[in-house]
């Protein structure tokens, strides 16, 4: 089984607290993710994220097909980080830390994502293919975004 992780680093011009609204909010994930990923949250979210905080979506991030997606968050810390794992979907498993760090130039967002393909081979086939090129894609468009809208003062991913 491969670990695959992504890492992606950006400063952003806004306080704290309004990186905190923003980036543990699911409804701006439309704003922040390519028109390929679509995505429906079935569950009530409260306005303030919390651990144990179980969240059921629907997403069309291949070829317009559904995916249920549960995801908890396993871990949060307010104005510093939070933890969202995936329960049930598509892949084996999903981790996504957000992490926010207070900068002279605003705040530094980290976002850290461990995750492992489903299917042995087919599944790492699969992400050779395509999944890995759209995760890059996903996350290559939410920089964007976030540049846009924040102005980016530093950017960097592995």
């Amino acid at each position: 089984m491969k670990v695959h992780q992504l890492y992606r680093k950006q400063t952003l011009n806004l306080s704290l607290e309004q990186a905190w609204q923003f980036f543990s909010s699911p409804f701006f994930l439309n704003q922040i993710t390519p028109d390929f990923f679509h995505v429906e949250i079935l569950s009530a979210v409260p306005e303030d994220i919390y651990a144990g905080l179980m969240i059921s979506y629907q997403m069309k991030a291949v070829g317009g097909l559904p995916m249920a997606w549960l995801s908890e968050v396993s871990h949060c810390q307010t104005h510093q980080y939070f933890i969202y794992q995936q329960r049930e979907g598509p892949f084996k498993f999903w981790s996504h830390e957000v992490r926010l760090t207070p900068a002279a130039e605003g705040v530094i967002i980290e976002d850290i994502v461990f995750y492992t393909m489903p299917w042995l081979i087919i599944g790492e086939w699969l992400h050779s293919l395509l999944i890995g090129k759209r995760l890059q894609q996903i996350f290559d468009t939410r920089s964007r975004y976030l540049e846009q809208r924040w102005g980016l003062s530093v950017a960097s991913s592995t």
